[in-house]
């Protein structure tokens, strides 16, 4: 009796701490946030949740028996990077085995954010998700010369040569909004999306305002700068801006700085140009931007507030 009570202790704290490994993804520590979260991915695809709830449980898998801190195992730390990994293999690769690579993918993603983890620590600056972009994008180079790995066909490398801006289309701000938050786990569904800002809601409301307005500001930026409808709506200039706000505003910002919503603002604005420039970059590799540009744009403010403690 008392070993079936210990089993299901260990069990519902192990299911626990994957969930908080799954609203980490948004710089969050919240059990009920990731069981939202878990469910937003769901009911845009099946599949697509199970390979999340998978990815958290092995990256906090891999913590556990690698002997990982207790507080950093138990925030769910060691669970986001194979979760945005899992996902992004299992959306850019095809095959029969594509699901075996997003698993494998999720356990080396939690040793290369331990990894990350050890080589930033002196900096006082967080990897955020930086190992998942590393190890996505060298995955997905990868299947350029072996034959176990098939590309998705929404891969595709572009010449810049006969590259053409296309800003027609039409404003749907309805999608922009709960795309922007939608596309932090690549789905592009409404609902989704009006669940996401739920989960965020429910942490803390100052986390709910910081997306809110990191995505308003992305929205008007990509607009004022005249870009593609088509790319503003579907959310992928907004999904950098929200975490980048919420990372500067609130998540990073224990001091309370006086002119942080300020330079909240500032950097969730700046992911755009980052995002249409590195997507550019990127483009004779048929690659996605992920979530660079909001790494980026955050090291540069949170680096900046060590010489610039008021901002």
């Amino acid at each position: 009796m008392l070993g079936n009570s210990l089993f299901y202790k260990h069990t519902f704290a192990f299911i626990s701490v994957s969930l908080k490994g799954i609203s980490q993804v948004i710089l969050i520590e919240n059990v009920v946030s990731g069981a939202i979260i878990l469910l937003a991915i769901s009911i845009t695809s099946v599949p697509l949740g199970v390979i999340a709830l998978l990815s958290s449980m092995i990256g906090t898998l891999i913590g556990r028996l690698g002997g990982a801190d207790e507080a950093m195992l138990k925030q769910g730390l060691l669970g986001y990077n194979s979760v945005l990994t899992g996902l992004a293999l299992f959306l850019f690769l095809t095959g029969s085995t594509h699901w075996i690579f997003s698993l494998v993918g999720a356990a080396i993603a939690a040793i290369l954010t331990a990894s990350f983890m050890h080589f930033m620590k002196n900096s006082g600056i967080p990897i955020l998700t930086l190992p998942f972009i590393i190890l996505t994008w060298f995955t997905l180079l990868v299947s350029y010369r072996f034959t176990a790995f098939h590309l998705s066909d929404s891969l595709v490398p572009q010449s810049l040569m006969q590259w053409e801006l296309d800003i027609t289309g039409e404003v749907d701000f309805t999608q922009g909004v709960f795309n922007g938050i939608g596309q932090v786990f690549f789905l592009d569904y409404t609902i989704s999306g009006i669940l996401l800002f739920i989960a965020v809601f429910w942490a803390e409301w100052r986390l709910g305002l910081a997306a809110f307005i990191g995505n308003a500001v992305a929205l008007l930026t990509s607009l004022a700068l005249g870009g593609e409808y088509s790319l503003i709506f579907l959310g992928l200039y907004g999904y950098n801006a929200i975490l980048t706000n919420i990372a500067v505003s609130v998540v990073f910002n224990s001091k309370r700085h006086p002119f942080s919503f300020i330079t909240g603002g500032i950097a969730a604005c700046m992911t755009v140009p980052l995002a249409a420039s590195i997507n550019t970059w990127l483009l004779p590799y048929g690659l996605p931007a992920l979530t660079m540009p909001f790494v980026l744009s955050t090291w540069v403010f949170l680096s900046a507030r060590k010489i610039l403690p008021r901002v």
